[in-house]
């Protein structure tokens, strides 16, 4: 028998992911995965890896040499600031250990200085308009009412910004009573 909620028992924690169940209706989180970077009594945050605008990093900041990856939106909160993940570590000072071997934020002129020294690959950073973000309590909520299936992170889907579905390779990932949900069509209508 197929299930459209199959039982979840991943605990969200920082550096796990958050995919939304097929069936979620919120214009910002339809088949997103987002990456927790912190998540607390105090609430939750982290940003959207596969909803994409058509600009690049140099589009964005005048001042920031090109970066064949590509920018996300991370969510609707303090949309008009740019941030971002890393692998970069200490050679990005002030950075922030978030999980595994991925850091975010720290000086913007490390940076820089990285990518105009052709030491910056697409795979060493992830830019973000935006973040997501949940109140105390708010994200349990939501996981309560099963608008979130939580998964483990894998570096390499967290970094790569060139994976077509990375929503269904996840979902797929979590396990038979979950790969079925991947093929369902985004709008149920249409079936």
């Amino acid at each position: 028998m197929l299930k459209f909620s199959p039982e979840n028992n991943i605990k969200p924690e920082k550096g796990k992911l958050l995919l939304a169940e097929p069936f979620l209706d919120d214009p910002y989180f339809k088949r997103t995965v987002i990456y927790l970077c912190e998540h607390n009594e105090e609430g939750s945050f982290g940003f959207v890896l596969n909803n994409y605008i058509d600009m690049s990093i140099d589009q964005i900041m005048a001042d920031m040499p090109k970066v064949e990856t590509k920018v996300s939106v991370g969510g609707p909160v303090q949309n008009t600031n740019l941030y971002y993940i890393h692998t970069l570590g200490e050679r990005v000072k002030d950075s922030i250990h978030v999980d595994g071997n991925i850091y975010m934020g720290g000086d913007f002129e490390d940076l820089k200085t990285l990518a105009l020294s052709g030491k910056l690959t697409r795979n060493d950073i992830r830019f973000f308009v935006g973040y997501s973000g949940w109140s105390p309590g708010q994200l349990k909520d939501e996981l309560e009412l099963k608008s979130w299936f939580v998964a483990n992170g894998a570096e390499k889907a967290i970094m790569n910004s060139h994976v077509e579905d990375l929503w269904g390779v996840l979902v797929k990932d979590l396990g038979n009573e979950y790969s079925h949900l991947a093929n369902l069509p985004k709008d149920p209508n249409l079936n």
